[in-house]
């Protein structure tokens, strides 16, 4: 009867198979998926923050005259320039004085909170009113913001609040504009454009009040 060699004559004694270690992506790939689901839902839900800014228009049949036409007596002409330099004049071109202004509660600001005295007090007035109107109800509060977003709205774009003409130099920098319309949002100017400069605007702010320091 034969018998089996299960030693192999002794040689192989001593080795051990060898084990390929291999690592599994297939869960990190599926995670990665979800993130991006994740972030691509975000982003489409959240509302982008514009401000809303109305420009002259350039059709061929509005004569140059009126692109800007306001009321003259509620009209003010900001002029941006370099070194942050901010000039204004109210009323027409040909009529008005230039006077050199500043950024800020004691520059632009106070002139413009004071031509815009009579709406700023109703915004306070409607903030007030609106102060405690909130609603466990999602849809209620929705009409809440609504009411209020349009009643600012309708105060803001009244035919007694004024209109800004904003207008930059070439040397002006994109802060300065930035600046300026954060003054139209703080002082609840609703009406206002921008507009190209023209010469007699360079001309203007060559003679203008100088800022008294």
């Amino acid at each position: 009867m034969a018998s089996l060699d299960m030693g192999g004559g002794g040689e192989g004694k001593g080795k051990q198979k060898k084990m390929n270690a291999r690592v599994d992506f297939t869960p990190m790939v599926d995670m990665i998926m979800l993130l991006v689901t994740f972030f691509m839902l975000c982003t489409t839900l959240l509302k982008p923050q514009t401000m809303q800014i109305s420009m002259p228009s350039d059709k061929d049949d509005i004569k140059q005259e009126n692109k800007s036409q306001v009321a003259a007596d509620k009209a003010i002409t900001i002029i941006l320039d370099k070194d942050d330099k901010i000039y204004y004049f109210e009323g027409k071109p040909e009529e008005a004085t230039v006077y050199e202004t500043e950024y800020g509660k004691d520059g632009i600001r106070k002139v413009l909170m004071s031509k815009n005295a009579e709406a700023m007090k109703k915004v306070e007035d409607l903030n007030r009113e609106f102060a405690n109107k909130h609603s466990s109800n999602v849809k209620q509060d929705e009409k809440y913001r609504e009411e209020h977003k349009k009643r600012l709205s309708d105060i803001k774009n009244a035919d007694n609040t004024p209109s800004a003409i904003i207008k930059a130099t070439d040397e002006a920098t994109y802060l300065n504009l930035i600046n300026a319309l954060d003054e139209m949002q703080i002082c609840f100017i609703g009406k206002y454009v921008i507009d190209k400069i023209h010469e007699q605007d360079l001309d203007m702010i060559k003679n203008a009040v100088p800022l008294k320091k």
